[in-house]
């Protein structure tokens, strides 16, 4: 009698409450994907049913941002909750495994290590680019699993990873064709690349299910370079661009990840409390992988919206309604908020979060915006934005006068209406002053720097040579 009145209660109960008891988290992210290479943002050239789903079964956020226009800051901000900018982390790291300083510093707490701390097992199957040297990897850095690779991008096909150990990768270029690792043990992959972290995933949850649980699935797909098998090239026989061919399939072959994914979560009852979020790490890089950011401006790198505006859904069916079209303004950063919040997991001490909880307001409990400002600083190119509500500031380029735009009637900002607003534009160029003012340059040199370099000693070779 006793367990017929328990069973009765918790069918009284809303069924937000029973999901909310320390919900399971899995951040699934692709790497330069375009806002328009799905289909709950509109896509049919490339079919997404798994991707899809995410957004069915969830939320869409239309206005959904990331925290920078490319990787490694854009991963930073993800994996602190923080603007990456407040800790010195503006640049794309460079391939090193001897300097402690040369990426994700210590002093901020990620995602996994504020998790670890309330019970959580948590693993990273992909892509990294928070650090090489041995104190920043995964296993460092609060995360008890890591599958993946250590750089920015890799190659996709096993036969060409050729360099075993990580000591004897010598910088970017080498990391692309290391084999991957599993925690620091070198792994002989036998699959195309994004099969072999989607079958992990799959195997993470069997192993993981029955405790509470965070799961980073970070695709390096479709970042460059462009490889697909030929089971996800032959499902696009209609599309002759070549580039674009190979970026379809490579965008397809995730879906199948995320659709493997989801109904492991139905296999092992647990889908209603687990939240689940899909987004891109930035805007498409359409000039390289022929990503389709329409109708943005922009792309990976800008800060136009095309640069950091990507395709972003959640799930927790358990708690949150599907089907539902979130307009105001989020940002990645909301991530760890909104988890943190739910299991209860610390935060370092006088480091605030940049990001919120979602959860109030796509229940509709919170009838507000979650943000009154989101920000974006390239200290390298003196590039700013601002956006308050539909209405969005930026510099574009250094020495730029601040463009103005309302996102409501011009999404792809065209119609730069500065001059008809200067109030509005001395109101958010204050507010973005105010914001820097709280930030820190770079504190290391990153790829882009180097490549500067590498160029420019080359230039002088070769002039060198002619004499």
């Amino acid at each position: 009698m006793k367990s017929i009145c328990i069973t009765f209660f918790l069918f009284l109960l809303p069924l937000s409450m029973i999901a909310r008891e320390r919900p399971n988290l899995i951040v699934i992210m692709t790497d330069d994907m375009g806002y328009n290479d799905v289909g709950f943002n509109g896509c049919k050239e490339i079919p997404t049913p798994g991707i899809d789903s995410i957004a069915k079964n969830g939320v869409k956020f239309t206005n959904g941002y990331t925290s920078y226009s490319v990787c490694g800051p854009s991963r930073a901000g993800f994996m602190t909750g923080r603007y990456q900018q407040r800790f010195g982390f503006e640049r794309n790291p460079q391939w090193n495994i001897t300097d402690p300083n040369s990426a994700l510093p210590k002093s901020e707490m990620t995602i996994a290590e504020s998790l670890k701390q309330v019970g959580y097992h948590c693993g990273i199957i992909g892509k990294w680019h928070l650090g090489a040297e041995p104190s920043l990897r995964p296993n460092e850095r609060g995360f008890d699993e890591f599958f993946g690779h250590l750089g920015g991008g890799h190659r996709y096909f096993p036969e060409d990873l050729i360099i075993k150990n990580t000591e004897d990768v010598k910088g970017e270029t080498d990391s692309y064709i290391s084999w991957i690792t599993r925690n620091d043990t070198p792994v002989k992959t036998t699959k195309y690349l994004t099969d072999e972290f989607s079958d992990e995933a799959v195997s993470f949850i069997k192993r993981n299910h029955s405790k509470p649980f965070f799961l980073f699935l970070s695709y390096n797909a479709p970042h460059l370079p462009l490889q697909a098998s030929q089971k996800y090239l032959d499902r696009f026989p209609n599309i002759k661009d070549q580039k674009r061919k190979t970026y379809a399939a490579m965008v397809s072959a995730v879906d199948d990840g995320v659709m493997q994914v989801i109904q492991s979560l139905k296999d092992f009852g647990i889908e209603d409390n687990t939240i689940v979020f899909f987004l891109s790490d930035n805007g498409g890089a359409s000039h390289k992988n022929k990503a389709d950011n329409f109708p943005l401006k922009g792309k990976k790198s800008d800060v136009w919206e095309g640069g950091f505006r990507v395709p972003f859904a959640m799930q927790y069916t358990g708690a949150v309604k599907g089907n539902q079209d979130f307009e105001h303004p989020v940002t990645s950063l909301d991530i760890f908020a909104t988890i943190s919040a739910l299991a209860n997991s610390p935060i370092n001490p006088g480091k605030k979060l940049d990001g919120v909880n979602l959860i109030p307001y796509v229940t509709g409990d919170n009838k507000q915006a979650p943000h009154s400002e989101i920000f974006i600083r390239k200290f390298d190119q003196s590039r700013y934005v601002v956006r308050q509500g539909d209405y969005k500031l930026i510099i574009p380029f250094k020495g730029a006068k601040p463009h103005l735009y309302n996102l409501a009637t011009d999404i792809g900002e065209n119609n730069n209406i500065a001059a008809q607003h200067p109030e509005r534009v001395k109101e958010l160029d204050k507010l973005r002053k105010a914001w820097e003012s709280e930030l820190m340059d770079p504190v290391f040199l990153g790829l882009m720097q180097l490549e500067s370099r590498q160029a420019k000693k080359s230039k002088q070779n070769a002039k060198t040579a002619e004499k």
